[in-house]
């Protein structure tokens, strides 16, 4: 340093030729030096103990999918790394059984009905683009209170929380109004009518749904050839006959349209605001996915950031890359699962090129259990695995709840650890707002935890000493952990029946619902003791667990308590906000072309 303040006071260039070669030489190197540091200084710019998030959420994934939890015939390496080189949690809990209030309470650290994502109906989750349902603009977001701090915050894959109010162009649900500054994916979610030839989620329950509108046409028809007989409207029959052609000619136009257009105005992918591929293309979409995944860290290379890569996989309709297709045992929806595998292993592999290891946090895990019901036009299975568990998506027996959760954090967490405490999908809420330095709203009740002292090992029991489990808006169980015993107990409300009977799931309606007589309500309420019996085959009795009145009560009343904490929002999945509405339709070309591009050149299969 004392050689560069000598070359600073000679002043003019011609005194350079008073140092000599030797003292040159040492000027270049310390010159290289600094300039050494300052390029690290200038890609580490941001306080190492603040880390990067990359969370990787997969749809509808079994937790007996994985190697890690237990599968032995399904290649995931990568995942299995997750679980070998971080922290695995089996007694991971997803907030809800079902896509829209599972990733609802994921986003905000709270269960979905404090914000209106829980459904009092059938309908339990959005399937039309064009509805004006979603995630409520006061509601905090753990993307929201990253990018407060300076965080990149982007979202690559399914969203599934709303788009549009209003109209077509307010985007008062779409993700960057929840604090992301990239979205590149699915603002709906992946269903069968997407693709063709894989059937669809409508066709069958459609008679169901028309049984209502025909109900009201064929009273209509009744009332006015009643007024018509008794004279006090005329009419001749020939109008009447009109009316009921009319009628019938609407319904059956409003069914072809819907069959032959769905897949064009539900199925599109979006660059920010833009719909850049209507309908979405199946061709390499995990890889494309996962591309963006890697294109948004690299361009965020140099600031902290949130990765969300939610993928659309292995939601049906399935879909698989070339390289992946026919590799696994277990047909399409294995070859779905390894390929997601693969997606993970890139971006593991990008993390470690960039020397990113130790500063990311990586989480992983699923928004529910398997679709038990799932099965492709021509009977092939395509549903997941959850191991031992019982039931699946849309129930609240621990096959539709208890998710895969993975965390890895080099030189931050222990490689290898297992944690059987329960946890939540909530929890990622509070946990990363304050690793990055932030504060959670205290505005509001945030019911995740903070997941760092367990991870850490500085905590050995849950913070959770009860979680909430509900069907649709309805709560149908309780979890309780209690802190002088090493029990978990469950205790069911009611639970959804199984059809056909002494099936694992409900097969006639292909989802669980919660209500009326799709439930059977239990007085007093099943209890198991999940410790000794997580498959939930043996319900307790007073005979069976002395403490069982006691055990009932007290669970009982933290259900009372926690209800009371409930406050009255509006429905964001009522039959008003989730029907179609056409004025709310994203459209990237004409509805005479029925919405038709492809500005990213995919190929359509």
């Amino acid at each position: 340093m004392q050689l560069v303040l000598k070359m600073l006071r000679a002043g003019k260039r011609n005194q350079w030729s008073s140092l000599r070669k030797g003292e040159i030489m040492h000027i270049a190197i310390v010159m290289l030096a600094l300039t050494s540091v300052a390029v690290v200084q200038s890609t580490n710019s941001y306080n190492p103990t603040r880390p990067n998030f990359v969370l990787i959420m997969v749809d509808d994934l079994g937790i007996g999918d994985l190697g890690c939890f237990g599968n032995n015939t399904m290649r995931t390496p990568n995942i299995d790394r997750l679980a070998n080189e971080g922290v695995k949690l089996t007694q991971h809990i997803a907030a809800a059984p079902l896509c829209t209030p599972s990733r609802a309470a994921f986003m905000t650290g709270r269960y979905p009905i404090r914000s209106g994502m829980a459904s009092l109906s059938r309908m339990g989750v959005y399937i039309f683009s064009a509805a004006s349902g979603g995630l409520p603009a006061d509601e905090v977001t753990f993307a929201k209170l990253l990018k407060k701090e300076g965080y990149s915050t982007g979202l690559i894959g399914k969203w599934h929380l709303g788009l549009n109010c209003n109209s077509k162009e307010d985007f008062c649900h779409h993700p960057l109004n929840h604090g992301f500054d990239y979205f590149y994916g699915l603002s709906m979610t992946n269903l069968k009518d997407c693709k063709p030839g894989h059937g669809s989620v409508f066709r069958d329950g459609l008679p169901n749904a028309m049984k209502r509108p025909l109900q009201i046409i064929g009273t209509a028809l009744i009332a006015l050839g009643i007024l018509y007989l008794i004279g006090l409207i005329r009419v001749t029959w020939k109008v009447l006959v009109v009316y009921t052609a009319l009628g019938a000619g609407i319904l059956l136009g409003l069914g072809f349209v819907f069959f032959t257009s769905f897949r064009h105005f539900n199925c599109f992918i979006m660059r920010n605001h833009e719909v850049v591929q209507q309908p979405l293309s199946y061709e390499d979409l995990t890889q494309r996915l996962t591309d963006e995944a890697v294109h948004f860290m690299e361009r965020n290379i140099d600031n902290p950031f949130l990765l969300f890569l939610s993928h659309v996989q292995v939601h049906t309709a399935l879909h698989v890359s070339k390289s992946f297709r026919g590799k696994s045992k277990h047909g399409l929806y294995g070859d779905a699962v390894e390929e997601v595998d693969w997606s993970v292993g890139r971006i593991l592999e990008f993390l470690a090129e960039r020397n990113l290891d130790h500063q990311t946090f990586v989480y992983f895990t699923s928004d529910n259990g398997a679709h038990l019901e799932e099965a492709s036009a021509n009977g092939e299975i395509h549903r997941g695995w959850n191991g031992i568990y019982k039931g699946g998506k849309s129930t609240s027996w621990e096959g539709g709840i208890r998710v895969a959760g993975l965390v890895r954090w080099p030189g931050r967490l222990q490689a290898g650890t297992s944690i059987s405490e329960p946890t939540s999908n909530m929890d990622i809420f509070p946990t990363i707002a304050k690793l990055a330095g932030g504060s959670v709203p205290n505005d509001r009740i945030i019911d995740g935890r903070d997941l760092m002292p367990l991870l850490e090992g500085k905590h050995l029991r849950s913070e959770h000493e009860f979680l909430f489990h509900y069907c649709n808006a309805y709560l149908n169980a309780v979890r309780w952990r209690p802190r002088n015993s090493e029990s978990t107990w469950k205790v069911f409300f009611f639970t959804p029946n199984f059809y056909p009977e002494g099936a694992s799931g409900c097969f006639d309606t292909y989802v669980c619902f919660c209500f009326g007589d799709f439930i059977t309500q239990h007085d007093p309420p099943l209890l198991f003791d999940l410790s000794n019996d997580p498959q939930e085959k043996n319900p307790l009795t007073p005979e069976t667990e002395s403490q069982f009145y006691d055990i009932i009560n007290t669970i009982k009343q933290a259900a009372d308590n926690h209800t009371k904490t409930i406050q009255a929002v509006t429905n964001q999945l009522s039959w008003d906000n989730t029907i179609w509405k056409p004025w709310l339709q994203a459209c990237c070309s004409s509805w005479a072309d029925f919405c038709f591009c492809d500005k990213d050149k995919g190929v359509r299969v």
